[in-house]
């Protein structure tokens, strides 16, 4: 491995020989020049990996030196030094994004700390994750051969989301293998909590069972209706929980994180059935009953979903909340702009219901586009892709201007989505539907020990389109693949996003309540 090389800039560099020679023997390669005119003569013959700048230097300054280098080199980093404390120089170069200040006169292991800082910190961070995972390894590892309760399953969905993006700034392949074969182990374990106690969270036998999609706004959002403040629900489409980490830092600028909840979604882990009954705080096969001029059966033509608005008001009605209230849906950029230009005309509701459908439709195009699936080949460049489109979204331009007011902002889901890797061969008639992660309808062909059946889906309060009406579930990273043209088939969806299944991923999904800062 090459030496980290360093350019060093000081009117008095005779005086800094000391410092100069104990970075040499660290092991860093080290120029020293006495202008800043030297400095920009070096940077266009050298490759510096960082440099240090004296402030206050004869002829170019310091300040005028760092905004030439940016211009040619924006990604460089500058180490800012100077002997004066005056906050409008520290303003001037903080303003040209330096990457350190330091006030002379500075100590040898000051200059080391801001190198390893700047250079070393994703390799000491990297070092840092993989040594905390390997000291819990084994600790999850006992867990899940244990009894967990749905409690207990969350926090080792954490746990393991939180190493997970911990060890991507690890360059250690193996230790990453290793957590993605305990993540798997996890998810079969988890498929099978999920599948013997489900029945029973539903119908009511069990006395300990956690908030699902159709009990999330009776439980966690009326609590918080109780307050003087604006209530703003965020549900954006499909957001997994490591994509909630991943963009909390940008919230956490504007607001206060108060509650970082986990909840589970119901079966089938998909718009129509868990946003739905998300919305009416009631079951698929109840809205079908109660509400059928608001339900669309799969088979049926027109949108699933085009009434969750109208179940929002009945589930308020139905509990006495009489509240004025709003709900708006997002499904193009557009639509999106046009309600950040009118946000102001909802701060007169009580409580302000927003969908966004971006990540879901990413999901999609990923599926469907080479271009988006070379974006996003794997899970870290797919939490980056959504990063990136949340940064310029007009979603985070509401989020900040509600930070201006006060608000309580809650950001939720209706489901999340795994990556699919491995084919289940299944066969029906043509009126199955097309869902990679579940299949219902009356003459399915599977293997039942690869699958979660419902061969009553009545008992699961799912729709029962005629007497013999079956769903089957995928588990884990499974999909379903027919057996005519199959191996195009699975090429083609191996390694897609996919959701309506059971796994970790699908059925914790966050929910987020925040503060203004």
């Amino acid at each position: 491995m090459s030496k980290i090389k360093i350019l060093w800039a000081d009117d008095e560099i005779d005086m800094l020989r000391p410092h100069i020679l104990f970075l040499q023997e660290k092991g860093y390669d080290v120029d020293a020049v006495n202008s800043g005119d030297e400095a920009l003569d070096l940077i266009n013959e050298n490759n510096y990996d960082i440099i240090f700048l004296d402030e206050q230097m004869p002829g170019l300054s310091g300040i005028e030196t760092l905004e030439r280098m940016k211009n040619d080199f924006p990604n460089m980093p500058i180490v800012m030094i100077t002997k004066s404390e005056e906050e409008s120089i520290m303003e001037s170069a903080i303003g040209s994004n330096i990457a350190d200040y330091l006030i002379k006169p500075v100590k040898p292991s000051q200059i080391l700390l801001s190198l390893k800082r700047n250079l070393e910190n994703r390799k000491l961070a990297g070092e840092k994750a993989t040594m905390n995972y390997q000291q819990q390894f084994r600790d999850i590892g006992m867990k899940l051969s244990g009894r967990l309760d749905f409690e207990e399953w969350v926090d080792i969905y954490k746990k393991l989301v939180r190493y997970e993006l911990d060890l991507e700034k690890s360059n250690d392949e193996g230790i990453i293998e290793v957590l993605n074969m305990q993540k798997n182990e996890a998810n079969n374990a988890f498929t099978k909590f999920y599948e013997k106690n489900y029945l029973d969270w539903l119908q009511g036998n069990s006395n300990s069972r956690p908030t699902m999609s159709h009990t999330l706004i009776k439980d966690k959002v009326f609590p918080e209706l109780q307050s003087r403040e604006k209530v703003f629900l965020l549900l954006i489409d499909n957001l997994r929980f490591d994509q909630w980490k991943a963009i909390q830092p940008m919230i956490e600028q504007y607001f206060r994180v108060q509650k970082d909840d986990i909840y589970y979604s119901i079966l089938p882990t998909t718009t129509q059935y868990a946003r739905n009954a998300l919305f009416a705080g009631l079951m698929p096969s109840e809205i079908r009953k109660y509400f059928p001029n608001f339900w669309t059966d799969e088979h049926e033509e027109g949108t699933k979903n085009q009434y969750e608005g109208k179940l929002l008001l009945e589930q308020l009605k139905r509990y006495g909340k009489n509240i004025k209230t709003s709900y708006n849906k997002i499904l193009n950029l557009n639509a999106g702009r046009k309600l950040f230009e009118n946000i102001s005309n909802l701060m007169s509701n009580d409580f302000n219901v927003i969908v966004y459908n971006f990540v879901d439709m990413l999901s999609h195009a990923r599926t469907e586009m080479e271009i988006i699936r070379e974006l996003a080949d794997d899970e870290p460049a797919y939490r980056s892709l959504m990063m990136s489109w949340f940064e310029h979204s007009s979603l985070f331009e509401i989020i900040k201007y509600l930070s201006e007011k006060n608000v309580k902002l809650i950001i939720t889901t209706d489901h999340g989505s795994i990556k699919v890797m491995n084919p289940v061969k299944i066969v029906g008639d043509r009126n199955v539907n097309t869902n990679l992660r579940y299949k219902f309808g009356r003459a399915l062909s599977y293997n039942s020990r690869e699958v979660f059946e419902m061969r009553e889906p009545e008992k699961y309060y799912l729709p029962k389109i005629n007497v013999s009406t079956s769903y089957v579930f995928a588990r884990s990273g499974d999909f379903f693949a027919y057996p005519n043209n199959y191996n195009y088939y699975v090429n083609y969806y191996k390694n897609t996003f996919q959701h309506g299944g059971i796994s970790m991923e699908e059925v914790l999904i966050p929910f987020i309540t925040l503060s203004s800062r």
